[in-house]
């Protein structure tokens, strides 16, 4: 699979691309540019992976469980070849993940469910329960649910997180939500945040004017927030 890099070194981010999107999206959409102060002067090292989500979430051509599973390889990718990657080329120790809209959701998957990995995750624009039905969003299994998507589903596992050890090294990480005050997703942002919040896990919920869920807004919120 393909991805971009950008910049030579300082805190290595691992960023995801909204919905069905590309690689190459973020620079496209001047999302990058905006952190070109910061690339530059080697304070930011930006890793752009590649998107599967029409092979998984959004393929109706197969059954829910099959979709569910290439998430799964997917996120396999991401652990065995990306993040090898991404130590190889940043001799850092700070590591984050973020991402936008469906990226926003791998962001927070990955880091809750993988904590000791990263010290930061960015999540603007997501929507952190794939099998809630919201406005013109459906269910993207079809009402079908497994033990797989159970725990691929933050709103639907953070509740029922009671090891310690793992609570501790989520409570490790910086975490930062951002949503829009009109974004179909703010009840889910809400409620995640609540979630967070009653298991002890600090955390910040910015809720950001109008719908926010463009990349104008998320040039502004990379600058800040990243």
């Amino acid at each position: 699979m393909e991805l971009l890099v950008f910049g030579h070194a300082g805190r290595a981010v691992l960023m995801f691309p909204t919905r069905m999107a590309r690689f190459y999206d973020y620079e496209n959409w001047g999302i990058v540019d905006a952190l070109q102060h910061k690339i530059n002067n080697g304070e930011l090292q930006l890793f752009c992976v590649d998107s599967i989500d029409a092979e998984s979430f959004y393929n109706t051509y197969i059954a829910p469980a099959q979709r569910i599973n290439r998430h799964l390889q997917y996120e396999e990718y991401i652990l065995q070849e990306v993040l090898p990657l991404m130590h190889e080329e940043n001799k850092g120790d700070y590591f984050e993940v973020a991402g936008c809209s469906m990226g926003a959701y791998h962001a927070l998957n990955m880091a809750l469910k993988h904590p000791l990995l990263f010290n930061k995750v960015v999540c603007m624009s997501g929507r952190y329960d794939l099998t809630q039905h919201v406005t013109d969003f459906k269910d993207l299994f079809d009402g079908y649910h497994n033990e797989d998507i159970y725990f691929n589903m933050p709103r639907q596992y953070i509740a029922n997180l009671t090891d310690d050890a793992v609570l501790n090294s989520i409570r490790n990480l910086s975490i930062i939500i951002a949503v829009g005050e009109t974004d179909p997703f703010l009840p889910n942002n809400r409620e995640v945040s609540q979630l967070l919040h009653d298991k002890g896990i600090n955390h910040d919920l910015f809720i950001w004017g109008n719908y926010a869920h463009r990349p104008r807004y998320w040039k502004q919120m990379v600058q800040l927030y990243l």
